[in-house]
C-alpha cells in the first residue's frame, strides 16, 4: 500500500455553469463498491429518480485504467492508493469544476493506520456567485480531541468563502460530544441542516445518525434518506435545492 499522493483525478468532460433552477445532489458512502454491477445499477436507477447534479462518494473505489462516470466532469480526493485502484472521496457534478482543493487528514486512524480525505470544489453559479462544496468522510478511531483538530482545520478552510456554500458526507458523529461539536461547526459558517424524509433510513451508529447534507444561501425544496437494501452499510441521501 502506497502513501496517498493528494491530487485531484484529471476532470473528464467540460460543463456548463450550474446556471438552471435547481441543483440536486445525491451523497452516499459507498463502502468500496462502485466498481461492482450492482452499484452501477443502483445508481443509475436512483439518478432515473432523483435528478442529480452533484454527485458525493465517500469510500468510493476507483480503477486506475477506466472511468467511474461517463459524461461527468469528477474529482478524487484519495487516502489509499494500489497500484491498480485508488480509495478516497469523489465528487463528480454536470457541471462546471473552477476549482479543486483536496484534503488529507493530519491524524492516521489508529484502528487502519490510514489518514482520511476530504475534498473542496468550486462550482460557477449564474452572474459571479460561486458554489463550494465540501465532500466529507470525517476521522473516525481516534481521540475527540484529534477529530475536532481535524474538523477545525477544515473550519478554517471554509471560512474563507464568501457565498453558497454545501457541506456533506460521513461526519462519524457517534457520540454527543462530537454531534455537539458538529453543531457549532454549523454555526460558525451559518449552515443549515437538510432534514431528510425517511431519516431512520440514514445510517446510525450508537443511536446518532453518521450522515448528513448541511447548506448555506440556497434554498432546501426537499431531501430524502433512500433506503438501497444491500449496495452499501449506508445509505444515500439527497437534497434539492433553488438556485
Amino acid at each position: 500500500m502506497l502513501r496517498p499522493r493528494i491530487a485531484p483525478h484529471q476532470l473528464g468532460h467540460q460543463h456548463q455553469p450550474l446556471d438552471g433552477d435547481e441543483l440536486g445532489v445525491l451523497c452516499w458512502n459507498t463502502q468500496k463498491l462502485t466498481l461492482t454491477p450492482h452499484f452501477h445499477l443502483c445508481l443509475a436507477g436512483l439518478m432515473a429518480r432523483f435528478p442529480t447534479n452533484l454527485l458525493l462518494l465517500q469510500e468510493a473505489k476507483l480503477a486506475l485504467n477506466e472511468r467511474l462516470l461517463e459524461g461527468w466532469s469528477y474529482a478524487v480526493s484519495p487516502n489509499i492508493q494500489t497500484p491498480a485502484h485508488l480509495f478516497g472521496v469523489l465528487t463528480a457534478g454536470r457541471c462546471a469544476f473552477d476549482g479543486i482543493q483536496p484534503l488529507l487528514s493530519r491524524s492516521r486512524e489508529l484502528r487502519f493506520a490510514t489518514h482520511k480525505s476530504q475534498i473542496l470544489t468550486r462550482h460557477p453559479l449564474g452572474g459571479n456567485a460561486e458554489l463550494l462544496v465540501a465532500n466529507i468522510h470525517a476521522i473516525n478511531f481516534v481521540p475527540h480531541g484529534r477529530f475536532h483538530g481535524e474538523m477545525e482545520q477544515l473550519k478554517r478552510e471554509l471560512l474563507r468563502h464568501r457565498g453558497p456554500l454545501i457541506v456533506a458526507g460521513d461526519f462519524n458523529v457517534w457520540s454527543r460530544q462530537r454531534w455537539r461539536y458538529l453543531l457549532e461547526f454549523c454555526r460558525a459558517m451559518g449552515l443549515r441542516q437538510a432534514v431528510m424524509a425517511d431519516g431512520h433510513y440514514i445510517k446510525h451508529y450508537l443511536r446518532q445518525p453518521l450522515d448528513f447534507i448541511f447548506y448555506r444561501e440556497l434554498q432546501l425544496r426537499s431531501a430524502t434518506a433512500i433506503d438501497t437494501d444491500v449496495v452499501s452499510d449506508h445509505n444515500p441521501i439527497y437534497a434539492r435545492f433553488s438556485l
